[in-house]
């Protein structure tokens, strides 16, 4: 890790007003649409995490690795669709996949035999055996919360502060990239709201703990058993994905299982960023660690909307057995079946995994050297197409440290910079790359 060098405020104002300049000056059509767009849309994009100020960059297409802005602008894509597309744009084994599956009919509300087989692709590659499909990330995460805590009869969800797991209710607590100020004593975070609109005694039933930390975790959750409140599952991320990468220290995530299973603790493991892009089995694979459930979506499908839910027998027992309904009418809809199945069975090879950790490996060890060479503070860290150039004077290992560390203005300088010459980078200082 490169020391903390004094960093010039004022020449970082300077180059971001001209790289701004320069990027307003490249995008016309953009700014053309956006108030066009800003008339109906809201911010002029359907999704907060689309907007930017002052207007968005609007895109045409994509192939490979490449995507093309509404100006003719082509970019080498490391923002992947925060990270769906580790395939890469319109690969012909997908194109063809779905081209074949709409001449046959694209929604049924009824199973498929594609179905059958990516759930068998994902009961060996995860090592467990029962899967349910639904379209998204935050479905994935919503639906299993309520079966963890139909087959514990509790309520209580204990996450990890600053991670992200969705937009329900459930999860979008003690999230946000922004300095609370008082977040309470380390083993015993506030609840926070991530935004307006979420009950509070959905807030308060939701618990944070901090990343890396199992003793903490530990504590914390034998004081939720004194209050009353025994958790019914711990929700996390293997490799922490919403910092930036936050790897997991030696030992931590098997002493997780180990907390969790002692306390009878549904622990589930967030697969949406790190599934598929990290390994054929995900996180699981790469670290060895088997949670009672896991939760996918983002590049499952390839870049279509789809996410699925796997669990364990006893588990996925309360689905089986209709105590709980988990439904969806665009559940494992053929469509999302056909490019899952086209991705996982030609794409996604040993090969291609081998690829990609040659390629994050060698751009960490080239960001490094760079970093060295230049004086420049941070260091960089990934795990296969996953990683980041972390703009901070010490290690982030949570989400205090990230606070502490990271500087929030370079990494808006940095997206400016690199899109102004042909990169494009997840946006936000919390986000990673992914390679395809």
């Amino acid at each position: 890790m490169t020391e903390s060098a004094r960093v010039d405020r004022k020449r970082i104002a300077e180059l971001m007003e001209r790289e701004e300049k320069r990027l307003e000056e490249a995008t016309p059509k953009s700014y053309e649409l956006f108030k066009r767009a800003a008339k109906t849309l809201v911010n002029g994009v359907s999704s907060t995490y689309q907007a930017r100020d002052p207007y968005p960059i609007y895109f045409t297409h994509g192939k490979g690795s490449k995507i093309y802005s509404i100006d003719g602008q082509e970019l080498s894509d490391f923002h992947n669709g925060f990270g769906c597309m580790v395939q890469g744009h319109a690969h012909p084994a997908i194109v063809e996949a779905i081209k074949k599956r709409c001449e046959l009919g694209t929604q049924f509300a009824l199973p498929t035999e594609d179905s059958v087989i990516v759930a068998e692709h994902l009961a060996r590659n995860f090592r467990l055996p029962k899967w349910r499909f639904v379209n998204s990330g935050s479905e994935a995460t919503m639906d299993a919360i309520r079966i963890a805590r139909a087959y514990t009869g509790r309520e209580q969800v204990v996450k990890i502060f600053g991670s992200y797991h969705g937009h329900h209710d459930y999860v979008m607590v003690s999230l946000g990239i922004a300095d609370w100020g008082d977040i309470g004593a380390r083993d015993n975070y506030r609840s926070v709201p991530y935004g307006a609109g979420i009950p509070g005694v959905v807030v308060e039933m939701t618990s944070a703990v901090p990343f890396n930390d199992a003793p903490m975790m530990e504590a914390r959750i034998e004081r939720l058993i004194e209050e009353g409140r025994k958790p019914a599952c711990v929700i996390m991320e293997a490799a922490m994905m919403n910092l930036g990468v936050v790897l997991p220290e030696p030992g931590y995530l098997e002493a997780v299982r180990e907390i969790t299973r002692k306390h009878g603790i549904v622990l589930i493991f967030d697969e949406v960023k790190t599934g598929i892009c990290t390994a054929a089995g995900g996180a699981v694979e790469r670290f060895g660690v088997v949670p009672d459930m896991v939760t996918l979506a983002k590049a499952l499908a390839g870049g279509l909307p789809s996410g699925a839910i796997g669990g364990t027998e006893e588990v996925m027992s309360v689905v089986e057995s209709g105590k709980v309904y988990q439904v969806g009418t665009y559940s494992g809809n053929p469509l999302s079946m056909a490019a899952a199945r086209a991705s996982l069975e030609q794409v996604m090879t040993p090969e291609a995994y081998q690829h990609l950790n040659h390629l994050n490996d060698r751009l960490i060890a080239e960001c490094d050297a760079v970093a060295a060479k230049y004086g420049f503070p941070g260091y960089t860290v990934g795990i296969s197409s996953k990683g980041c150039f972390n703009f901070a004077s010490g290690k982030i290992t949570d989400y205090e440290s990230f606070i502490k560390y990271q500087d929030f203005e370079l990494c808006n300088l940095a997206w400016l910079y690199n899109f102004n010459r042909g990169v494009i980078m997840a946006p936000g200082r919390e986000e990673e790359w992914t390679l395809s």
